[in-house]
């Protein structure tokens, strides 16, 4: 039996030995849940509205700049807008923290700790243990994404009152037709990050340092938001995730507009399974020693 390739001899596996198995998601997940740092995240996370609520208690309500309205200013006309300001504020930075700490600490976490070794001779197979790590980092990482607006909605109702959602541009969409684009929302910052999420799962699975993954995956992701400032490069921009990342915001209109948060889904979702893949392909012939 090779207890570092994670296979099993058939000739000699245990009677009821079955791969698919071991490491059941539930497992992992009670085990995800337990670590500080997922805690420390949904704290953070928890916390963000209430930040937003004293600034605007202390600074007075947002108001528009040159005559020009934006989703700020009308953050405090509901608590349905105070959720999508939170949305706004967060989706290009703060979101993508916890996509890559959960999919980019999962692996490299094992490695460092020296127990990795120890899952593949169980035996784990090496693909059973990345689809559960996978699943389960992603899964929290929507976790944090849902998170954040309910907590926000929830304070900016009791703060604000339940109210339409008011549009920057002028009209408003009532409360049912609000929650509803606000989850459109959410899912397409969750598809968007896929991209960070692909990143850090397969840093992590190159690399016994956490820290390393999850900072290489928000280092490159910050580099796709500068490079999609630089005007100069015109449309290539278009096959940077990053130039999609707002595309939501055409969601919160009268009348939505889909044609963005298409390609931005398409872009994502390409580079996020070629991501995966090389994860995969690479963690199967790694020599694992730790």
């Amino acid at each position: 039996m090779s207890t570092l390739a994670g296979h099993t001899d058939p000739l000699h596996a245990a009677s009821g030995y079955r791969a698919g198995r071991t490491l059941p998601l539930r497992v992992e997940l009670v085990r995800q849940l337990k670590r500080r740092r997922t805690l420390i995240m949904a704290g953070i996370l928890a916390a963000l509205p209430f930040v937003l609520l004293i600034a605007f208690a202390i600074g007075g309500d947002p108001s528009g700049r040159n005559g020009q309205v934006t989703l700020m200013d009308t953050a405090t006309a509901s608590g349905a807008n105070f959720a999508a300001v939170n949305l706004f504020v967060s989706a290009g930075f703060l979101l993508v923290i916890p996509v890559a700490l959960f999919c980019g600490d999962t692996v490299a976490s094992e490695a460092s700790w020296s127990s990795l070794r120890y899952l593949l001779a169980a035996p784990v197979p090496r693909a059973r243990l990345l689809w559960s790590k996978l699943v389960v980092g992603l899964g929290l990482s929507l976790a944090a994404m849902i998170l954040l607006p309910v907590v926000a909605l929830a304070v900016g109702t009791a703060a604000y009152g339940w109210g339409p959602l008011q549009i920057p541009t002028g009209g408003a969409l009532d409360s049912g037709t609000a929650a509803q684009r606000l989850l459109v929302v959410v899912a397409f910052i969750f598809v968007s990050q896929l991209v960070t999420a692909g990143l850090a799962f397969w840093l992590s699975t190159k690399t016994d340092a956490p820290l390393g993954a999850v900072g290489g995956a928000v280092g490159l992701t910050i580099v796709g938001n500068v490079l999609d400032a630089v005007t100069a490069l015109g449309h290539w921009r278009d096959f940077l995730p990053a130039h999609w990342q707002f595309a939501w915001a055409d969601a919160v209109q009268p009348h939505p507009e889909w044609s963005g948060m298409i390609q931005g889904t398409a872009i994502s979702i390409t580079y996020a399974l070629v991501l995966f893949a090389l994860a995969f392909r690479g963690f199967a012939r790694k020599d694992v020693v730790s």
